[in-house]
């Protein structure tokens, strides 16, 4: 990455501004104003997110707002209500308190003397999900919305739940927040106030994952805040990012379809990161693309951006399977619209031999035996040890937690391939498996992946998809299956583009568990799948003149970041242990950020997790998840410190959650708290 020190605006940078809400609360805000505002006032460009401006965020905020800053923007980076430097308790992600707190900030802004009265709305993950949110509310500031790794739908596509399977990272991302939710203001912010607000926020934090698991189903709960409920309520531009690697690249299809408003979609190879950061590269100079995005929309610019394809994606090469990726093979394409005019179905049976090509005359849906064929029948009841080679429902780019090579999963599952492909073939979309299949309890999970196989077998997992096969007619009302009974079911595996290259085939995978990205079902299940009629979808998209005259994108680029001193190097890792003694498979996750001082506010800061996932031979009861937060913060005589540890267990009928807070000044425990509960399970 390029950084820039050099702008067509000098840059005023306002540490602190308080941003008063009708009910007295005051949120912190950190700002950039260009030079010159407050005589000939610019737009605004606001990101509104619980993840402490003052430390956390610091030098990422600085590298992205000053950059927009430096070309004619006022960047406004708030800390919502309870976190980093504001008042109040942060109770849930995106409460309606929230949605309007963050509506009034927006009013606030337009009405300073530097703003001309246009605001945009940037973020990432959840600054991404409630920029869409308050869209969706109309306030008259809100001109245009960038908005990365987020979704339409929070029930079916967020990280608590994907075909009505649990995930595990439901646990991983309350243990986040749970111990974000613990850390103090800063006392050169707050002043003395600072211990009254810290303790304000222990006293009300609590575990989410024990609301979380009380909706598992798609209640109100989750239609709350899913802007897919009624899309036309967003009348303003849209442009919407993600990558492969993320949790959230499906939305970006359903919103470049479903949206009425002006809008862009990208998709590269990143994981949960802006594109300018993004790991897989290759990066892109994803700010400029923002500013002609902002410059179009916000100051009556015409930079041609909205003459381009609405789509853009990255459509990956076939490549070796790897946990820890820097770079990924592939070349951009463009899409006029979503579904695409060039985009056809080409579609597979799942045959004794494997994938078999069928011809179109054989009808939708796969061809039938005549009545006195039998159906070839496939069983399977997978080990739980599936799942710890599949990484992160939601890669970070932080550590090895891409998929790794997929025939040590395959072990355990049905799988079936096609022949080699005697030239490339090109997918862009979400692939579909149809299964007739059968099973011997009330409560199962289907996982299915699909796979590129290289000529040297190695298998590297190209997309796939769950389902509880309790949701399979419905996510509100889900019915228990009868064992026994025959069942035609659609498994949509996740949108991707992928080019298989010549000499490599293609591979379905299907298993009964995949733990620990999803949580098993309550005891082994015995799948049987009809495979002859059972077939494949895939979204086969020819290759087009067009994409080679895409204009390209610029050089990564940001602001000079916030500078620190690193004291301790970071850490991150991924193990896989398995005992032969006790039968026990483990994975374990270490996310070590190392400890720093940000040199121009003279503050140590250290951050480190465990997270553990266990599972015991095949006793569906063993299941185990665990994780265990340290966030620690110094200057001079000032040092805290908080721990919390999380741990989810589980009986066929229960699930048990354990929780422990403390909280330390210096060596002293000044607070600690334990939670102890059990929520019914309820056909999960």
């Amino acid at each position: 990455m390029r950084v820039v020190d050099t702008f067509p605006w000098p840059v005023r940078h306002v540490e602190n501004a308080w941003v008063p809400l009708r009910d007295g609360c005051k949120l912190a805000a950190r700002m950039w104003i260009p030079e010159g505002a407050q005589d000939a006032p610019v737009p605004a460009i606001l990101e509104y997110i619980p993840y402490r401006k003052r430390d956390h965020k610091r030098s990422r905020d600085q590298a992205l707002h000053g950059w927009f800053a430096g070309h004619g923007y006022a960047c406004i980076r708030v800390d919502m209500r309870g976190s980093g430097d504001s008042d109040g308790v942060l109770l849930d992600e995106y409460l309606q308190t929230e949605l309007d707190d963050g509506c009034e900030v927006l009013r606030w802004i337009a009405s300073q003397p530097w703003c001309d009265g246009n605001v945009g709305m940037i973020g990432i993950s959840w600054g991404g999900f409630n920029g869409l949110q308050i869209a969706a509310m109309q306030p008259p500031e809100l001109r245009a919305v960038i908005s990365v790794a987020s979704t339409d739908d929070r029930y079916a596509d967020d990280v608590h739940y994907m075909g009505g399977c649990l995930l595990g990272d439901n646990l991983s991302w309350a243990s986040v927040m749970f111990a974000r939710n613990a850390c103090p203001p800063d006392p050169d912010i707050v002043g003395h106030r600072w211990r009254e607000i810290w303790f304000e926020r222990l006293e009300a934090n609590r575990p989410w994952l024990e609301t979380w698991l009380s909706h598992q189903h798609r209640d109100q709960y989750w239609r709350h805040g899913s802007v897919g409920e009624d899309i036309s309520r967003i009348q303003c531009p849209v442009m919407a990012v993600s990558g492969w690697a993320d949790g959230y690249s499906n939305a970006v299809f359903r919103l470049m379809q479903s949206l009425q408003s002006p809008r862009l979609g990208l998709i590269g190879p990143w994981s949960h990161l802006y594109p300018h950061e993004g790991v897989p590269g290759p990066a892109i100079g994803f700010l400029q693309e923002a500013l002609r995005f902002w410059d179009h929309w916000l100051k009556d610019i015409d930079t041609g951006v909205m003459d381009e394809p609405m789509l853009r994606v990255y459509l990956q090469d076939s490549i070796e399977p790897a946990a820890r990726m820097r770079h990924r093979p592939g070349r951009w394409v463009g899409e006029p619209s979503w579904p695409a005019p060039g985009v056809r179905d080409a579609d597979y049976r799942l045959a004794a031999t494997g994938l078999v090509p069928r011809a179109p005359a054989d009808g939708e849906g796969g061809s039938e035996p005549g009545e006195d064929d039998e159906p070839t029948e496939f069983t399977v009841t997978s080990p739980l040890s599936i799942g710890l080679f599949a990484g992160k429902w939601c890669a970070y780019g932080v550590g090895p937690d891409l998929p790794y090579d997929q025939r040590e999963e395959d072990g355990g599952a049905l799988v079936f391939d096609s022949e080699v492909f005697e030239e490339p073939l090109e997918i862009l979309g979400a692939p579909v498996v149809h299964l007739e299949l059968s099973v011997n309890r009330p409560v199962a999970l289907v996982a299915v992946r699909l796979s590129d196989i290289a000529p040297d077998d190695k298998a590297t997992r190209v997309t796939y998809g769950l389902l509880n096969l309790c949701h399979r007619d419905s996510h509100a009302a889900p019915e228990a299956l009868e064992p026994g009974t025959w069942y035609r079911i659609p498994v949509s595996l996740n949108d991707v583009g992928h080019r298989f290259l010549t000499g490599h085939r293609l591979r379905i995978s299907i298993s009964t568990s995949y733990w620990p990205l999803a949580w098993a079902p309550p005891e082994p299940v015995r799948l049987a799948v009809r495979c002859d009629r059972s077939t494949l979808t895939l979204p086969v998209r020819a290759p087009r003149a067009e994409d080679a005259t895409l204009t390209p994108f610029g050089e990564p680029q940001a602001a000079p970041a916030a500078p620190r001193t690193q004291l301790q190097e970071p850490h991150h890792n991924w193990r896989v242990l398995r005992d032969l003694s006790t039968d026990e498979s483990v994975l374990e996750v270490t996310l070590d950020e190392g400890s720093y001082v940000l040199d121009d506010i003279d503050l140590l800061v250290r951050s480190w997790a465990r997270e553990r996932y266990l599972s015991r031979n095949n006793d569906y009861t063993s299941l185990r998840g665990e994780t265990h937060w340290v966030h620690e913060f110094a200057r001079g005589d000032w040092r805290v410190r908080t721990e919390t540890r999380q741990v989810l267990t589980c009986d066929p009928t229960t699930f048990y959650l354990h929780a422990q807070l403390d909280a330390y000044e210096g060596e002293d425990r000044v607070f600690s708290r334990n939670w102890s509960t059990s929520i019914p399970r309820d056909l999960v």
